[in-house]
């Protein structure tokens, strides 16, 4: 019975088939062809290397990339500038060994005194300029007005208070000054000035055009200061807060002469090469020691810290 009602139905499908051929070709119908379009894939930036060439490294990397068609990044070595400072000091102030103290009839004092004539002459020189942009500039008054810029950054730096310092400091200094002060305690004091504050020395040098002036003026301050320095522990690194000391310094105070808007800032500190050297600092370390329990302490068990053993380096 199956077979039959097959075969019948295999015939009915033939002949529904050629019927349908037969009206299509009578009706003059086409069927669309299949459409075809271009669709770009993701760009590959890392393209395998060729068969054989795993572990050989091209000398020239950009020839490689222009090989596998891709266009190299250009570089450019350029780094920023600041035009509101200057990034030192022009001819800076020689400070006299001894601070003038050696007899000018002798040869080191000669010399000296030659030194100074000469400094002198280009300070004068100096100081018309700066004179020609600031009118109220002079050499008394300025001395003083330093000592105030030195005593304000300096106050500024033991609270950190950035916008201040800012506007004390160019550029130059402030990253000077504030380097590694980051989890330290400062505790300064400007107690008294053994010497009034006068200026030694004044350079007006040009940057990138002619007329861009800058003032620089090196003031020699003499005074009596204290000086503590914390670290994070609360732990004393250098200096005292009670015993106070005498410092002799030679600051250089800068201002861009053609801004309108410029003042005089903070911009470094000229170190003799005669000065003595700074105390070492102080530091914080961890003794090795016995595990201790919760409720025990160091002191009850009596423990003995050995000591490095001496080792001969040289016979």
């Amino acid at each position: 019975m199956a077979t039959p009602m097959r075969r019948t139905l295999v015939a009915l499908h033939r002949a529904t088939c050629s019927s349908l051929m037969n009206a299509e070709a009578s009706l003059d119908l086409r069927h669309p062809l299949p459409l075809y379009l271009p669709v770009r894939t993701k760009k590959r930036y890392f393209i395998p290397p060729a068969v054989g060439m795993k572990g050989v490294k091209d000398a020239n990397i950009e020839d490689r990339a222009r090989k596998a068609g891709v266009a190299p990044r250009q570089q450019y070595f350029e780094r920023p500038i600041n035009i509101a400072s200057t990034s030192g000091v022009f001819d800076p102030y020689i400070p006299p060994e001894g601070d003038a103290r050696l007899s000018s009839l002798s040869k080191e004092g000669l010399k000296q005194r030659t030194e100074q004539i000469k400094q002198s002459a280009g300070s004068q020189l100096a100081i018309r300029k700066i004179k020609e942009h600031d009118p109220q500039f002079s050499t008394k008054s300025f001395a003083v007005q330093a000592q105030e810029i030195f005593i304000e950054a300096h106050t500024a730096l033991t609270q950190f208070n950035k916008e201040k310092l800012h506007s004390l400091l160019t550029e130059r200094c402030y990253p000077e000054m504030t380097r590694g002060n980051r989890y330290k305690t400062i505790s300064w004091r400007f107690l008294e000035s053994l010497e009034p504050p006068r200026v030694v020395h004044a350079r007006c040098p040009d940057m990138i055009s002619k007329g861009n002036l800058y003032g620089q003026v090196t003031v020699r301050m003499h005074s009596k200061q204290t000086l503590a320095i914390y670290d994070r522990f609360g732990r004393l690194m250098m200096g005292s807060e009670e015993q106070p000391r005498d410092v002799l310094e030679y600051l250089v105070i800068e201002r861009h002469l053609i801004d309108p808007y410029g003042r005089w800032r903070l911009h470094g500190k000229i170190v003799p090469s005669w000065a003595p050297a700074k105390d070492p600092i102080i530091k914080t370390v961890l003794i090795p020691g016995p595990d201790l329990e919760p409720g025990e302490e160091f002191e009850a068990l009596n423990h003995h810290v050995p000591k490095p053993e001496a080792v001969q380096w040289s016979k």
